[in-house]
């Protein structure tokens, strides 16, 4: 989970600042940029052309990054850094065949996805169609404000860090139905909490509605989200609330349950 002080990492005695460059050169890349030249990645991670070389040429000689000549790319190797992640938490591989049931049961996608900053991303998704515009996998990663796990998210957090994050949040309109007043989205959150579901209507994609429920571990931390996402001309709010809210409650509850019984 992210850090959830209010104040920034600063760099420090414990601040290895070529190891974050590196990361930056990492981050750079994109499905928007998926090749890019040595300018290019030095100008997206904000270094220098000869900074940006020499991590460009070290996760080469890694096997991270691969090198025409002119335009770099990542590797499938770089997948390693983010299966690290999943494989040290044993949640997934438990949750994983209860989202399956869940999916066979309401026939609808089920995607779980942890808190990153003003993010959510995802860690494991079960789809049944492609139901959104946008391409979604394990690591993809979409704004907390507007997306039915993200406010369930927030709304595990002390209320000065949930509103700090909305504030520090792009909310930007996606449809007409996208709510982006801070005390709006705050009222939002507080409801989630004191319901223990949340259900965003169109607010990220039109015609987009999903359904999401907090798994919590053996302390009652919640550590992830679940959820049902579904196209409105199928499954309206009401209809979805009335029928694949409880099945995903049940499910939410049976990975918490799993978790907290699972010995490290």
């Amino acid at each position: 989970m992210a850090n959830s002080s209010s104040d920034p990492l600063r760099p420090g005695d414990s601040y290895v600042q070529s190891f974050a460059r590196g990361l930056e050169v990492i981050r750079s890349f994109s499905a928007a940029a998926p090749r890019q030249t040595l300018t290019e990645v030095a100008g997206r991670a904000g270094l220098t052309r000869a900074g940006a070389r020499r991590i460009l040429l070290t996760l080469q000689t890694l096997g991270y990054v691969e090198s025409d000549g002119k335009l770099f790319s990542l590797t499938p190797r770089i997948l390693d850094l983010g299966f690290a992640y999943l494989s040290s938490m044993p949640i997934w591989n438990l949750a994983e065949p209860v989202m399956e049931a869940l999916v066979e049961q309401v026939k609808e996608s089920c995607s779980a996805a942890a808190l990153d900053g003003t993010d959510i991303v995802y860690v494991l998704r079960i789809p049944t169609r492609k139901i959104m515009s946008i391409g979604l996998g394990v690591g993809s990663r979409l704004p907390a404000y507007c997306t039915s796990m993200g406010r369930m998210l927030l709304a595990a957090l002390p209320d000065e860090e949930a509103l700090r994050r909305l504030r520090a949040s792009k909310r930007t309109p996606f449809t007409r139905h996208t709510v982006t007043d801070v005390d709006a989205l705050f009222a939002k959150v507080q409801q989630a909490r004191k319901q223990g579901w949340c259900l965003v209507n169109q607010e990220l994609e039109e015609g987009l509605i999903s359904i999401a429920a907090p798994v919590t571990n053996r302390t009652g931390d919640t550590v992830a989200a679940l959820n049902i996402s579904g196209q409105a001309n199928r499954t309206n709010a009401k209809l979805m609330q009335e029928t694949m809210l409880p099945p995903l409650l049940e499910a939410a509850q049976t990975i918490s349950q799993l978790l907290g019984a699972h010995r490290a």
